[in-house]
């Protein structure tokens, strides 16, 4: 009865199951042990550079890239969530007391179209201009009533963060010190060819670190060129439209448009036409360029995946998992496209495969 098979069997049910077990505890902290193995990807050349120059001293080369990570990207990003938090909230308080009001802007937009437009929208069924400015006032009433919920809920999830921000950094100088025998131990666990391992998890490193690289990149890029316009063009909330920017340029050719295309246009029917071209200029020619150089540098280059699948990877990844999703969905993109790689290359090479006699 306790047969070979029936122990081997009996031994892989085991292991799928405390496997799963272990990953529903780690659910709560998804997010921090992503983006630790993330940074660790991402920081691991310089940890070896500090290693050798260390003389060995993976202690030490481990907590010094950790210092140099929090510097140059963790606090940074903490400190501009904190100011967007505050801007938020004020921007919300304003236009729930009505000194901002989209409806407003809209209705002024409206105002300088031409009849013949007006007309070729009546046809459409899209006249209605009344009830699209009322649809658009309860929007941002709703709209303002959710992001000040979500300001509240920040603050009131702060112990939160802390523990995973806490657990972040802890799991991050593990993975520095330890990588190199964990990713040995993974390559040594998984049940395929040796090359097969080696060429998905070096499919698996080089995307995540091409992703957040790249993305993070043209985000910035975008979000600061888009704050800082908005800025000298006199406009309330500049961080937080920078910010809006940074975030929808995670999704290539289209992302920062939808914030500074319908703010040039309302620029053009008030007749402010300088300012109007200016930010068509900066958006088309500068935060443009931005898009169409860095990211396919940064990305499309490394993961040697094209931009279809790219946008449309990000796109699901983020509606998915959130904001963890544009770095998520390309990785599992990029497996798919490697794992059907090798399966077409080991079918092939069958096929060449002379006949058993």
């Amino acid at each position: 009865m306790n047969s070979p098979g029936l122990q081997r069997g009996s031994f892989l049910f085991l292991l799928a199951v405390v496997t799963i077990a272990f990953g529903w505890v780690l659910l709560p902290f998804f997010g921090a042990v992503m983006w630790g193995v993330a940074l660790a990807i991402l920081f691991t050349p310089i940890y070896r550079r500090l290693l050798l120059k260390m003389r060995g001293r993976r202690n030490l080369a481990a907590l010094a890239t950790l210092l140099m990570a929090m510097v140059v990207v963790i606090i940074p990003l903490v400190a501009i969530a904190g100011s967007l938090v505050e801007e938020v909230s004020v921007l919300s308080h304003k236009i729930r007391a009505g000194d901002i009001s989209f409806a407003s802007y809209f209705q002024q937009v409206v105002n300088v179209i031409p009849q013949w437009a007006i007309n070729l929208l009546d046809r459409f069924g899209l006249g209605n201009v009344e009830g699209l400015i009322k649809q658009l006032s309860q929007a941002a009433a709703r709209g303002s009533q959710v992001i000040a919920t979500h300001a509240v809920a920040i603050g009131q999830n702060a112990f939160e963060f802390v523990v995973s921000f806490g657990l972040m950094l802890y799991l991050l100088f593990f993975l520095l010190r330890d990588g190199a025998m964990l990713s040995k131990k993974v390559r040594a666990s998984l049940p395929l060819a040796t090359p097969h391992t080696h060429h998905l998890l070096n499919k698996f490193t080089t995307v995540i670190r091409a992703t957040i690289k790249g993305n993070i990149a043209v985000a910035a890029a975008q979000g600061l060129i888009g704050g800082v316009t908005f800025s000298l063009l006199g406009l309330q909330g500049s961080l937080l439209w920078g910010a809006l920017m940074a975030f929808l340029s995670l999704l290539p050719a289209v992302g920062a448009a939808l914030i500074w295309g319908p703010v040039a246009i309302y620029f053009l029917a008030v007749g402010a036409f300088g300012k109007g071209f200016i930010l068509i200029f900066v958006g088309v020619f500068v935060i443009g360029l931005v898009d169409n150089i860095l990211r396919p540098l940064l990305v499309g280059k490394d993961t040697q995946m094209p931009d279809y699948i790219v946008l449309m990877s990000t796109i699901g990844g983020i509606a998915l998992f959130g904001i963890n999703g544009f770095v998520i969905g390309p990785v599992i993109a990029a497996l798919f496209m490697a794992a059907w790689d090798l399966f077409a290359s080991s079918s092939a090479d069958d096929e060449k495969a002379p006949p058993l006699p």
